[in-house]
């Protein structure tokens, strides 16, 4: 049987959430507080639970980005992946390394945070598929908008589904760390809650 690894990023693999390390790495201090100023409101329901999460991420992503060409967007995502080596959890990442020489395995990173930014930490490992909250970009400049659901609980579970639909034809490991993966974690034949600590 198959073996399938399902790794989440942020707080898994990293040692800190990588949106707010990335937008403070993009934009500073000074902008990251008037963004926050600005989005209290959304930030407070979202903690209430009476906003989405992903429609209050995509509202801040737009604030920051809108309009930004993709290409500087991306030379952002790599020089940020080349720069912040130390967010990762070096137990984590040699979970990533040792699954990935296993024969027959796919290694997954399945994450809220944008595909362009956590590919880039994850170039010494030709193969491994990146499953994150995708972009929308129109004649080469970012909308704003999300392309895609934000990959977070029960959409989580739909990536892996989608990618690899026969449930019973391999055996799924998986790691996360917040509520954001409890339904991953369920879904796998074996769950790991904080595991790289």
């Amino acid at each position: 049987m198959k073996n399938i690894y399902a790794f989440d990023f942020d707080g898994t693999l990293t040692k800190r959430d990588s949106l707010i390390a990335f937008l403070l790495f993009a934009k500073g201090w000074k902008e990251f507080l008037k963004c926050f100023a600005l989005h209290i409101h959304l930030l407070i329901a979202m903690k209430l639970k009476l906003a989405d999460s992903g429609k209050v991420k995509e509202s801040i992503f737009a604030y920051y980005f809108q309009n930004m060409p993709e290409s500087m967007f991306d030379n952002l995502c790599e020089r940020f992946a080349a720069t912040h080596s130390h967010i990762l959890r070096p137990k984590g990442v040699e979970r990533v390394r040792e699954a990935m020489a296993e024969p027959d395995s796919t290694v997954m990173i399945v994450s809220a945070s944008i595909n362009n930014w956590v590919a880039p930490f994850f170039r010494e490992f030709p193969g491994i598929e990146i499953f994150c909250t995708r972009i929308e970009v129109k004649e080469g400049n970012l909308t704003g908008r999300f392309l895609s659901a934000n990959c977070r609980g029960k959409e989580k579970v739909r990536r892996i589904l989608a990618l690899h639909p026969d449930r019973k034809s391999y055996f799924l490991t998986a790691f996360g760390d917040s509520s954001g993966d409890i339904a991953m974690l369920d879904f796998a034949d074996e769950g790991f809650y904080k595991p790289f600590r």
